[in-house]
């Protein structure tokens, strides 16, 4: 599979955050996976998406009950739309990923001289001088297991060991997604009215702006900013769910 020998690398910058601990960053890495991003933004929905629904019913002035039943409602239907929606999102890409290892690895087994070729011709890209990088290919090319994964992760960018796994990414998205959606709801398990629709802003803010700023041990930026910017998120879709819940309730009234 013929790849593009135009591989400038970006220019490096010092990094100017908390550098990880020695052995973290393969843990950091290992997110690619899908089952931390799938987390981190199940979470983030969980409690978006139910903290607005349920600011929204209760501005309409509904009844405890009808809030509470909305609560429930959303949190299980998000969380099983979310934990399908992994699973299949991560099954074709797994799928498709496959099948292009699959056509490398047949290209390596009917045209082998091709592409060592190819591979030494990637390594004088990056500047290898010409002999070594034939040399180097050649060398690569005597373990098939080897070749597969050079070519692989030099031409399509994929590692044969790291896909992903469909139902981790499911289960770590229906998980986060549940709990995030539950903490907004769980002020009006305890109590009802102006205390409860209170107490679950509160604990909702407090839960993205945690969410925001424990996001930054991965991302290394300011734990401030990350979590100030989840919280003006979160914080301004429910408060516009609330106000068009509220005028619904009052035009309806």
């Amino acid at each position: 599979m013929r790849a593009s020998t135009d591989r400038r690398a970006p220019e490096i910058v010092p990094h100017q955050g908390p550098v990880p601990a020695e052995g973290e960053i393969e843990h950091i890495i290992g997110g690619r996976s899908g089952a931390l991003r799938a987390a981190i933004f199940g979470a983030n929905d969980g409690l978006v998406s139910n903290l607005s629904l349920i600011m929204g019913v209760a501005g309409a002035g509904l009844a405890p009950e009808v809030i509470v039943l909305a609560g429930v409602a959303g949190l299980l239907a998000g969380a099983f739309s979310m934990g399908a929606g992994e699973y299949i999102s991560m099954r074709v890409q797994r799928e498709l990923f496959e099948r292009l290892i699959h056509l490398e690895a047949h290209e390596l087994a009917m045209d082998p001289d091709g592409e060592r070729d190819e591979l030494a011709e990637i390594l004088r890209a990056r500047g290898i001088p010409p002999d070594l990088a034939s040399e180097t290919a050649a060398a690569l090319m005597k373990d098939p297991r080897v070749a597969l994964e050079v070519h692989a992760k030099e031409e399509l960018g994929l590692d044969p060991t790291e896909l992903g796994s469909p139902w981790g990414a499911a289960i770590s998205s229906f998980t986060a997604f549940s709990l995030g959606a539950f903490t907004p709801l769980l002020p009006f398990l305890v109590a009802s009215g102006f205390a409860a629709t209170v107490a679950a802003i509160v604990l909702s803010l407090a839960a993205l702006f945690t969410l925001g700023a424990a996001m930054t041990r991965f991302t290394g930026r300011p734990w401030l900013t990350s979590g100030l910017r989840m919280l003006a998120i979160g914080g301004g879709a429910a408060l516009v769910t609330y106000w068009v819940g509220r005028l619904i309730g009052v035009t309806l009234g």
